[in-house]
């Protein structure tokens, strides 16, 4: 039997009680600090030089948050600290106190004594724990802002480093870029196991740096240093949150079709394609809920309509997909603008294209032709975008958009001239300029607002008035914390098909839902370097499409290699991507797969329910839920253990262990030691696909894993999951 964790104990400090307080402001010198009680056992600290902050700074926080006190309370303080200045409030079980200066963070522990979570840094010969870096040219500044943490403290989210190399849970050690590119997606917001979450509201670029006893964010332009901090008890990752969504909102639940079988491809480039596709479907008896057209169904960048030459009556084509399938359709759209575009001269004479400091416009260029971006952080643009889409695609059947390559900077990469011959020249990205501000300040802020335009657009004109729920849905490259408040969900970007890569989008999805955004997907079979002719291409594909079934989305997608010539069309690869392209005897196991996923919706429905009404996370590392049953958990975590970072939990009831390794028909899988509250309820686990139980955990146990069952384990009973009562 595994030894229990046990908690950190508590560290007594001396502070008398101060509730209901305004908030506190520091004077020092041109510094202007606003320290004051935001959300639920929150606060929110804005730091500025010069001048106070407007409090209209572009902001993902909602004012007043959706629970907890701190709403509409401007830059109001009851308490005027200068340079060695000390004062202290609560709020709930956060203790704020402002010592010499310095900003120090409490928990207020049951026991009347108050723990530690972090301070602001220093040492007897270091840098100020506010440090800045002004060019007196501009208002705006950099700034470096370090905290105190514990050489062995453990810190999970911080968005989506979704390709190749990091495959981690535990991000201590490292330095992450907050920078937006294809499969990039660092959102400044971290969970320590000491109990705490901590987001800085910053949607430009910079750093966060987890070194042994000091975390440091670094911001490249800012007018105004803006975070939030939050504190729960230690495991309670839960209520954490529950706590941040509070303040940066809470995803909508999705409409049903999108959580079935979605089928995409690069790139169906016809439409008979797609309607042979969806006859197909139908033939088969195989079900899809989503048929998606990619890219380059355009005639030129920055159209956002169907090219008629490809594509001569789309809206009878999506009434035949319906006809055939019930499915739904997507349509891709890119936010490059070309100057042979029927839009361009509306979007440039009407200022709604993203410039640059030296004026061209010119952000980055793709299929041989330079290209402009539509700038969506202007309320203009978002409308001229959307009226675009509803013409040429809502109005005709086609409800729901792909917002591809809407990173920000230059068209999605960390270089430029994406797909040209010359595209790794050692330059720096565009200085790209918005109507939001810089790049460099907001620039995280793009994608977000692109799936705002949907946003906006679909509510306008469905009458919908509705935050909780949607009735279509967009898929998105990008984002930016707040961006599970749309009707919008993420997917990991173009990602290598590899075992490898396998392996490591389980630590990417359990990252992003750590930092707020369960709303989650992939490209199954990954997007690029897969055959479908070959044995270790369909052996990678199915067990891709294994672990699609258990994430919050199914979605099939990639550019694939194959035997058969690729079309005299740009991007026309006519290589299949679709269940019964990888071979009769897997193609039974694949539609035994699809038929689960269908079998599945209740529950994952259920999943979605709670998550908007909570915020509690769909895609669940083991930290979440047996930090305090389990120290192999802890200290797997701690090290980023295969064994331990390779398996999660889909929602409360599942344990899911992906095969990531070729040419294997077992694999060994630990199953976690069940905390008390399972305990309670009589519960053990039991493997999905023989129906024995295994126990109440704290052991590796070896199962069958052919390539039709996935290393699956589940609490409770089946009849409970199918009908999603749980």
């Amino acid at each position: 039997m595994l030894l229990r964790a046990r908690l950190c104990l508590a560290v007594a400090t001396v502070f008398p009680t101060l509730a209901n307080a305004a908030g506190i402001r520091i004077i020092n010198g041109f510094e202007r600090v606003y320290i004051q009680p935001f959300g639920t056992n929150g606060v929110r600290v804005r730091s500025s030089l010069m001048r106070d902050p407007t409090g209209t700074e572009l902001s993902a926080l909602y004012d007043p948050p959706i629970e907890g006190p701190g709403g509409n309370q401007g830059l109001s303080f009851d308490t005027e600290l200068g340079v060695q200045g000390s004062g202290q409030f609560i709020n709930g079980d956060l203790l704020v106190s402002v010592q010499g200066g310095r900003l120090f963070f409490y928990r207020r522990e049951s026991n009347g004594t108050d723990t530690l979570l972090t301070s602001e840094y220093a040492d007897t010969k270091a840098l100020p724990s506010r440090f800045y870096t002004q060019d007196f040219r501009a208002s705006s500044f950099q700034a470096a802002f370090s905290f105190t943490s514990d050489p062995d403290e453990q810190f999970y989210g911080m968005g989506q480093q979704a390709c190749c190399r990091d495959d981690s849970v535990n991000k201590k050690g490292q330095v992450i870029d907050l920078i937006n590119f294809n499969s990039q997606v660092p959102i400044p917001v971290y969970m320590s196991n000491k109990g705490y979450l901590q987001f800085f509201n910053m949607p430009g670029q910079g750093q966060i740096e987890f070194s042994q006893r000091r975390t440091r964010f670094v911001a490249s332009e800012a007018n105004v240093v803006d975070y939030f901090l939050t504190t729960a008890a230690p495991g309670n990752y839960d209520a954490l949150q529950q706590q941040y969504t509070g303040v940066t909102g809470r995803q909508p639940t999705p409409p049903d079709f999108i959580l079935g079988y979605q089928q995409s491809k690069l790139r169906y480039w016809n439409q008979s394609q797609v309607i042979d596709v969806a006859q197909r479907f139908h033939d088969e008896k195989v079900n899809v809920s989503l048929i998606v057209v990619d890219f380059f169904n355009w005639k030129y960048q920055g159209d956002w309509s169907f090219d008629p030459e490809f594509w001569p009556d789309p809206a009878g084509m999506a009434a035949q997909v319906k006809e055939l399938t019930g499915a739904e359709m997507m349509v891709s759209l890119w936010p490059s603008v070309e100057d042979l575009s029927v839009n361009y001269l509306s979007l440039q004479r009407g200022g709604m294209l993203a410039t640059t400091r030296d004026g061209t416009g010119v952000q980055d260029s793709f299929a041989g032709v330079y290209i402009r971006l539509v700038d969506s952080t202007n309320p203009a643009a978002r409308e001229f975008l959307w009226k675009r889409l509803n013409d040429s695609y809502f109005s005709i059947g086609i409800h729901n958009f792909w917002i591809d390559q809407a990173d920000g900077g230059s068209l999605g990469e960390p270089l430029l001239n994406n797909g040209q011959p010359i595209n790794i020249l050692p330059y720096a990205r565009t200085f790209t300029q918005y109507f939001s501000g810089t790049q460099e300040a907001t620039g995280k802020l793009y994608p977000w607002f692109h799936q705002a335009a949907i946003d906006e657009g679909l509510h306008n004109l469905t009458n919908s008035k509705s935050t909780t729920s949607c009735e279509y849905m967009s898929l998105t490259r990008s984002t930016f914390a707040g961006g599970q408040r749309y009707c919008s969900y993420l997917w990991s970007g173009d990602t290598s098909s590899e075992f490898s890569t396998l392996a490591q989008q389980i630590t990417v999805g359990v990252s992003v839902s750590a930092s707020g955004i369960s709303s989650w997907t992939l490209d199954i079979g990954g997007f690029d370097g897969l055959n479908v002719d070959s044995d270790a291409g369909r052996e990678l594909f199915v067990r891709w499409f294994a672990m699609g079934v258990f994430l919050p989305y199914t979605r099939v997608h990639g550019s694939r290699g194959c035997n058969i010539t690729g079309a005299n069309v740009p991007f026309g690869n006519n290589c299949p991507n679709e269940p019964w392209a990888y071979g009769d005897e897997n193609f039974v196991i694949l539609k035994e797969y699809i038929t689960l996923r269908y079998q599945l919706i209740p529950y994952v429905k259920k999943l979605f329910q709670m998550l908007q009404a909570t915020g509690r996370t769909i895609m669940r590392p083991l930290y979440y839920d047996f930090s305090s049953s389990d120290d192999n958990v802890v200290n797997g975590t701690r090290a980023n253990d295969p064994s331990i970072i390779h398996e999660y939990m889909f929602g409360p009831r599942i344990l899911v262990a992906p095969v990531t390794e070729a040419n294997v028909a077992s694999k060994v899988v630990y199953l976690p030691c069940l905390p008390d509250s399972l305990l309670e309820q009589g519960l053990s686990w039991t493997h999905w696909w023989t129906d024995v139980e295994f126990g109440q955990g704290g052991a590796f146990v070896h199962v069958n894993a052919g390539l039709g069952e996935i290393p699956v384990f589940y609490l409770g009973t089946k009849q409970d999951i199918f009908s999603g009562n749980i």
